[in-house]
């Protein structure tokens, strides 16, 4: 694969690992990220999330709910999920503490939100190796169904992404392309760092 290639979410969880792993999966150089302050899990009720820090394991999130509650988080899919999190990687990585990880070609976020703080945390990057990233941001709701789906789609980009010498001089006809093929929107731009 040509390109270095980063998937970023709000925790660092679902959308973002989804596409990870499956990217991973393919022989892509992939790495994934959140953006939140805390890595944030559905608890018992909306009103009582499951909170943890960034960098804590997949395994230790797993052990801590499977101790609390097995059946909850087996039947809403947050078990499955981490344990396959922790086959990919340790733990959540924030996106703003990145910068040792060295530099990504092409970043992908799910949610505009994610987008936005991408795209302003990269401004506010002291700019040392002027080299530009695209960022492209998929809208995908934030359900196991839906991550599945957009990790699907994700790939699918990667790989027209792929078959490109220079993505800067085809980007928007491969956008394009993806757009009218599978009628979803996608904002993208250029950023440099």
């Amino acid at each position: 694969m040509k390109f270095r290639y980063a998937m970023v979410c709000s925790s660092n969880q679902n959308r973002s690992m989804e596409a990870h792993s499956l990217l991973k999966r393919q022989g892509f150089d992939v790495s994934s990220y959140g953006t939140g302050a805390h890595v944030k899990l559905p608890g018992p009720s909306l009103r009582e999330p499951n909170v943890y820090d960034f960098g804590t394991p997949y395994k230790q999130m797993f052990d801590d709910l499977r101790r609390k509650d097995p059946e909850l988080y087996k039947r809403n899919g947050i078990l499955p999920m981490l344990k396959r999190n922790s086959s990919v990687k340790l733990a959540p990585q924030r996106w703003q503490d990145n910068a040792l990880d060295g530099s990504f070609d092409i970043v992908f976020s799910f949610e505009e939100k994610v987008f936005d703080m991408v795209l302003e945390d990269l401004h506010n990057r002291e700019q040392v190796l002027m080299k530009s990233v695209l960022v492209i941001n998929l809208e995908v709701k934030d359900n196991h169904e839906e991550a599945a789906v957009g990790g699907r789609l994700t790939l699918d980009l990667c790989q027209e992404i792929e078959k490109t010498e220079n993505w800067e001089e085809s980007i928007d006809d491969i956008v394009a392309a993806f757009e009218k093929q599978h009628r979803r929107k996608l904002l993208y731009s250029i950023a440099f760092y």
